[in-house]
């Protein structure tokens, strides 16, 4: 399964986030990438020329161009090369700036007017470019304007300041150049705002005026693909009207086959508020709970679904207004998301399901009253005997995240028992990275902590804490205590295991041998704590 697809560490929310780099790989060989590559980041002198010849095979007798310009062809890959190669212009200019900035704190004067030279060229060459692919709007050519002066000014005044050694002079000039270049930086990021927003109109257009499920879907691939480039750029996905033009996607049935695609655009984009509150502005909830309650939905649908779900309720969106339609259709989405995990036929499928779960019973007791009447503790924990469901440390932190939550209700402990869940947990307790990814450890560690934090609530029942003693969950916590590799040198997993331990010995004092009572029992829990933190763990 892919990372991108994976729960946030805290939350159980599927972001999209973090998640990809900023500029998606053209489909083409090599040494076409070679020579994008080389007309975006060799010197002025060099690109000059280059501009001035074709470099390419000529085909039928027509004059070869550039492979990144953006040259004839089918409406989706004229608006797909326009992102493209107006990102890519965006991170030479971005990185040029930033550049200069460094230079210029250094007083390296010849850097920082060769570098204003370059960001000048950059700035023209990306304005002169996208003008001819587009019709530039009237409020974009001010800025167009703007920056262009801003960018001589740049050039000039950074020229004067070659051929002095006056500091007093230097000095004024690094200041009037920091300003200059602060205001070509801000004008600059506005500018490509508002070229990325005309960019995105042409997409949500495509979408809402096409009948061609085949161009509806190209569109919405290339939405997809920008939700990638970080929360700004969702940000104006959001404000240009994507989420509802994606949801009248799903609300036609002759659309059924984009339904998954579209949904999975819109959760990338409710990783920002502004998408959330347009998705709650078009009844976006109700769309899911039908899609999600649909025998008819595929799959494919339903998980997508559950995946939106999981991303707008999570603890992350400090927004709750969205909340208040939320659980008008919670019994309804709930009852379907416990249908999806136990049928779930892969990992993906299963995690996405019992992520919104998981992000539900954080918000509502009522959920977890829902749960426990769906025998969710059977079909989860089944689930986890089933590795083609829950394969992954991140499946793993979603079901215990659930059971945590639940075990706050008194009749979940006998529901625990019956379906040998204490096993379970002591099974979860001891869960390890299969590979040094950085991600993988974390959720370990959050799997290993809520595996605690759930035995230390069920404890309160003396048939569970009687279980958990007899399948030898004393030793387990004590190892877990004492050796910080065991728990993944994580502070709070050892809190959680201190705090399960502590409840077992209160119900069976002798359970625990004198030396572990004197250290892990006695003290308050934070001289424990700093104990144990604190221990070297021995090889011999």
């Amino acid at each position: 399964m892919s990372t991108d697809r994976m729960a946030s560490p805290q939350s159980s929310s599927l972001s999209s986030s973090p998640m990809s780099a900023r500029l998606q790989s053209l489909q083409v060989d090599s040494v076409q990438r070679w020579m994008e590559d080389l007309r975006h980041m060799t010197e002025v002198e060099c690109m000059c020329v280059l501009q001035a010849k074709p470099i390419g095979l000529e085909d039928d007798g027509q004059q070869g161009e550039l492979i990144v310009a953006s040259g004839v062809g089918s409406g989706d890959h004229v608006a797909r090369n326009n992102l493209q190669t107006l990102l890519r212009r965006a991170l030479v200019v971005s990185t040029e700036l930033g550049k200069m900035f460094q230079r210029l704190e250094k007083g390296r004067w010849q850097r920082v007017h060769s570098t204003a030279v370059r960001a000048n060229c950059h700035v023209r060459s990306l304005i002169h470019e996208y003008s001819a692919a587009r019709s530039t709007p009237p409020e974009m050519q001010k800025y167009e304007k703007s920056l262009l002066e801003k960018c001589m000014e740049l050039t000039t005044i950074t020229e004067r300041c070659l051929n002095t050694d006056d500091e007093f002079f230097l000095k004024s000039m690094r200041e009037a150049i920091h300003e200059i270049l602060t205001d070509v930086s801000d004008s600059f990021s506005n500018m490509i705002d508002m070229a990325l927003a005309n960019e995105i109109r042409v997409l949500i257009k495509q979408i809402e005026s096409s009948d061609n499920v085949h161009a509806i879907s190209s569109a919405i691939s290339n939405l997809l693909s920008l939700t990638q480039d970080g929360p700004q750029l969702c940000s104006i996905i959001a404000k240009e009207g994507a989420v509802v033009a994606l949801f009248k996607i799903c609300r036609q049935d002759r659309f059924r086959d984009l339904y998954a695609h579209a949904l999975r655009t819109v959760a990338s984009i409710c990783c920002v508020e502004e998408g959330i509150i347009q998705l709650d502005k078009v009844d976006g909830i109700l769309c899911l709970a039908d899609i999600l309650t649909d025998e008819h939905s595929v799959e494919a649908a339903r998980a997508e679904a559950a995946a939106v779900v999981a991303q707008i309720t999570s603890p992350h969106h400090t927004s709750t207004q969205h909340l208040a339609s939320f659980l008008e259709s919670m019994h309804d989405i709930v009852t379907a998301l416990i249908k999806l995990c136990e049928s779930a036929s892969c990992g993906e499928v299963f995690l996405l399901a019992s992520a919104a779960l998981a992000n539900i019973t954080f918000f509502d007791s009522m959920a977890c009253e829902i749960l426990l009447q769906l025998n969710a503790i059977q079909i989860l924990l089944q689930a986890c005997r089933d590795r083609q469901r829950v394969d992954t440390p991140y499946s793993k932190d979603q079901v215990v995240t659930v059971l945590a939550n639940l075990s706050v209700l008194e009749q979940c402990a006998s529901e625990v028992l019956q379906e040998q869940g204490i096993e379970r947990l002591l099974l979860l307790l001891g869960q390890k990275p299969s590979s040094p990814s950085p991600s993988e450890g974390a959720a370990c560690e959050r799997v290993q902590q809520k595996a605690a934090v759930t035995l230390a609530r069920l404890s309160r029942d003396p048939d569970v804490a009687q279980t958990a003693i007899q399948l030898k969950a004393v030793p387990c916590l004590i190892e877990l205590c004492r050796s910080p590799a065991e728990r993944n040198n994580s502070d709070s997993v050892l809190v959680a295991c201190l705090a399960a331990l502590r409840r077992l010995a209160a119900w069976c004092p002798d359970s625990i041998a004198a030396s572990d009572h004197q250290q892990l029992i006695k003290p308050r829990l934070v001289d424990s704590f700093l104990l144990c933190s604190n221990m070297e763990e021995s090889f011999v």
